[in-house]
């Protein structure tokens, strides 16, 4: 048994993930801005769940969470920091502020609540942090962006996060789904810019599209993704990236040729920028 700890809990992945890991026999701290929505997910759960506001962007209620947390559980073991929000817009088109709004919940709520966890873990010299990206994290699309790159930004500093907390004994995994059936493509959870330029339609204009179209018809099954992550909570063997669904895999797949590719093509000119007296040597 270990205690998690889930923000954005009250949908989706998160959830799903409190859902798994209360079966597993885990105890859970749940998360969400409105936390009767996540109360009445488990009105079960008894002592196993603790259910505790939290807006991810206030670094002082991250701590005070964390801090409520270790009182009632001792510590926390996995942190999974799934709360976010969706954007879907042309570069040009996205506003300021829905743009710093989007990296504050995506990018520094990560970094208030890794800044609250941390110091606990590394007292104990054990942890496991999720950080949920997306396929988007690792391969950028049309009319996505600015969403990218936050989770680009939660990929890299994940990376090096990994590195760092390593000797410490702290595990780091960032997950990236593909499409899976939450309600990220929902009106709720995902903001469309309204300021639409009709230069870029034929390439964005399909995946506003296509976004409506697959809104609760997405291929991938978030119960499964839970159970597989929570299964992964404290394994050594758990991986930096772990990729989930067919869609996913594919699009990696498929980024990771056009990468190798490039270099291939472009090698000898990168290659030439170093100093003579270094190609020399």
């Amino acid at each position: 048994m270990s205690t998690w700890m889930v923000t954005g809990a009250s949908r989706g992945f998160g959830a799903r993930i409190t859902r798994a890991a209360l079966e597993a026999g885990h105890d859970v701290v749940a998360t969400a801005r409105d936390p009767r929505a996540v109360s009445a997910h488990f009105p079960d759960a008894g002592d196993a769940l603790l259910v505790l506001p939290l807006d991810v962007t206030d670094e002082d209620q991250a701590r005070a969470v964390t801090a409520a947390a270790t009182q009632r559980f001792g510590g926390i073991d996995v942190l999974v920091n799934n709360a976010g929000r969706g954007l879907l817009g042309v570069v040009e088109e996205v506003s300021d502020e829905a743009a710093r709004a989007v990296y504050e919940t995506n990018v520094f709520g990560t970094l208030n609540m890794l800044r609250a966890v941390l110091p606990g873990m590394r007292e104990r010299r054990s942890g496991h942090i999720f950080n949920m990206s997306s396929v988007g994290g690792f391969t950028g699309a049309p009319g996505w962006g600015v969403y990218a790159s936050t989770k680009f930004a939660v990929e890299g500093l994940s990376e090096a996060l990994a590195a760092e907390t390593a000797p410490l004994g702290i595990k780091v995994t960032v997950v990236e789904p593909g499409l899976f059936r939450t309600d990220f493509l929902d009106g709720s959870s995902l903001h469309t810019e309204t300021n639409v330029i009709d230069d870029y339609q034929a390439t964005a204009g399909g995946t506003r599209t296509f976004a409506a179209d697959r809104n609760h018809d997405q291929p991938g099954d978030p119960a499964k993704a839970a159970r597989i992550i929570v299964g992964l909570g404290g394994s050594e063997e758990a991986p930096l990236r772990l990729q989930l669904g067919a869609d996913c895999v594919a699009r990696v797949e498929d980024k990771l040729r056009f990468v190798q590719s490039e270099l291939d093509q472009w090698r000898e000119v990168a290659m030439s920028t170093d100093h003579d007296d270094v190609a020399a040597g």
